[in-house]
Formats: structure tokens, sequence, C-alpha cells
């Protein structure tokens, strides 16, 4: 036997070990809903995009169901410099006056949206592209909180359409724009829909990809990635400011889905290829986890 058929033994071996690993996962998820926002560098990254789409596609192949929501700030920003718009941002949030939700509706629905949709088709799944306005998918309200234009927040989610999608074995694929009921859109912030959206389907996961490892409890330091806390150890890190700054709206979304009934909710780094994958079918996983009680055991 030579090195190359040795090196060739030792992959093959390798990739077995890998899907003996996996299997006990995909038996437990295969039928359940897994909810996954799409954003940070892992959608704007040609090489990260393309492994983020492919993970996509193969948890649908295995019988999981993938339901996606996505942002777009990079390419919101990008179109609005082309029509001399001046991107403007008020404690962390966009300020969208109606130009600006103009751009935001365009980008969002007709172009990110649409774009994904046909790679995840171009890949081999089916998925169908939407917005909170298709089927009163989402009803949203006005943000009260700060003065910053058309940005809102989920006011009532109608699952029914997603339902019926999932069940035919589709991908819907959800940008983050609502309209109230008069019929205003709303530019509402992508990890919200998310949770909210897992809550209402009952989903078994929620998963937000983001460009950091997940929580630290140093955020300078990498190696100190929590890979695994309940709701009270997460609000005690949220007191203690060991969660801070843009982690916060995060995990709070991720709390609130769980006390909605998700029954995990991950943060994972998208930067990671197949990120996916490796947080859902491996012991291990990259990511933080977050339960509701600390009697749950396992990753599953």
């Amino acid at each position: 036997m030579n090195y190359t058929s040795e090196y060739i033994q030792a992959e093959s071996a390798h990739r077995v070990r890998v899907l003996s690993e996996a299997l006990p996962y995909i038996q437990f998820l295969s039928g359940r809903t897994v909810v996954i926002k799409y954003g940070g560098a892992a959608m704007k990254d040609g090489s990260l995009k393309e492994t983020v789409i492919r993970d996509i596609v193969f948890l649908s192949c295995v019988g999981i169901r993938p339901v996606i929501v996505h942002g777009g700030g990079p390419e919101i920003n990008s179109w609005l410099a082309k029509l001399n718009i001046e991107p403007q941002f008020k404690d962390g949030l966009r300020v969208t006056d109606a130009p600006t939700m103009d751009v935001v509706e365009m980008v969002l629905v007709g172009r990110v949206n649409k774009e994904l949709v046909s790679l995840i088709n171009k890949e081999g799944a089916l998925a169908v592209g939407l917005c909170g306005k298709d089927g009163n998918l989402i009803t949203a309200r006005h943000l009260s909180e700060a003065d910053v234009g058309f940005v809102g927040e989920v006011a009532v989610i109608n699952p029914d359409l997603i339902e019926s999608l999932v069940e035919k074995g589709y991908v819907p694929v959800i940008s983050s724009v609502a309209a109230d009921e008069t019929g205003q859109a709303y530019n509402i912030n992508a990890d919200t829909v998310a949770g909210e959206l897992a809550a209402a389907l009952g989903a078994e996961k929620m998963i937000l990809l983001t460009d950091t490892p997940g929580i630290l409890r140093d955020y300078k330091d990498p190696s100190t990635l929590i890979t695994k806390l309940d709701i009270p150890q997460t609000r005690k890190l949220m007191q203690d400011g060991i969660v801070s700054g843009g982690m916060i709206p995060k995990v709070n979304c991720c709390v609130r889905a769980l006390a909605q009934g998700v029954r995990t909710a991950h943060i994972i780094d998208g930067r990671i290829p197949h990120a996916l994958l490796l947080e859902i079918f491996t012991n291990e996983g990259i990511g933080s986890m977050i339960v509701g009680s600390e009697h749950h055991a396992g990753r599953l």
C-alpha cells in the first residue's frame, strides 16, 4: 500500500466517522423546523455564501425543515450611496425615512431575497422568497422607543403560509420587511423576526449566524467561549455586563424565543465554513447554545 492509498483510506474513514456521529442528530431533527437567521460575513463573502447555501440544502435533503430569515445591511448601504442618500444610524438602528424605506424594500425583497432563492434552487432544493407582507405573514407596528422613521417591530406572526410551504418540502426565504394594518411598510431587525417566527412555528432550533464565535466571557478572547448556558445563566451574564453591546439584542431575541417554546437557540460564527453543520451535527458544536433549563441534557 503506497502513501496515496493510505491517505485516501484515512480520509474515507474520517468521513465515515463524521457521518456516523451525525446520524442521531439527523434522526432526531428529521421532520422538525430549524429557523436560521442568515447575515454577516457569511452573506458578503462569496465562498462562505456558497457553503451556507450548501449546508441549507443538506438540511433539507436529510428531512430537516430549514426556514431562512435574512438581512442585507451592506447592500442597502451600497444602494443608498448609488442614490446619493446618506445612511444614518441612531442607537444602532438605521434611520429609515421614506426614501430609505423604498431602498430597503427594493434591496431586501427584490435583490437579496431573490438571489438567495436562486442559489438554493441551483443547489437542488426548492426555495420560495417571501417578505412579511406575503400572506400577512408578519404584521408590523412602529417601533416607538426611538425616533428612527419607518423602523418597526413584530406585532403578529401568521405562520400558516410558512407551515404549508415546509410541509410540501419548500425552503422559505424571508426578508424582514413587513407592513402595519394600514399597509405602511416597515424595516424590522432580522434577528427579531427570526426569533418571533421560530416561536410561532414551534421550531426545534433557532440559529443566528453572526461575525462572533458566540457568547464570550472575555470579548477579546475567543478561548472564553461559553458553549452551553440556560436562560437564568444568560440573564446573569447580561446583568454582569459580560454580554454587552451588539450581543445584547441577539441574546434577548434568543431568550424570548426560548420563553415562547423554541427548544434551543444558537449563536454561531458564520465566518467558519460549514458552521451550520458543525453546530447541528457534531457533539461539540462550534458556538453558544442557549437552552430553557439547566436540566436540558446534551446537544440534541
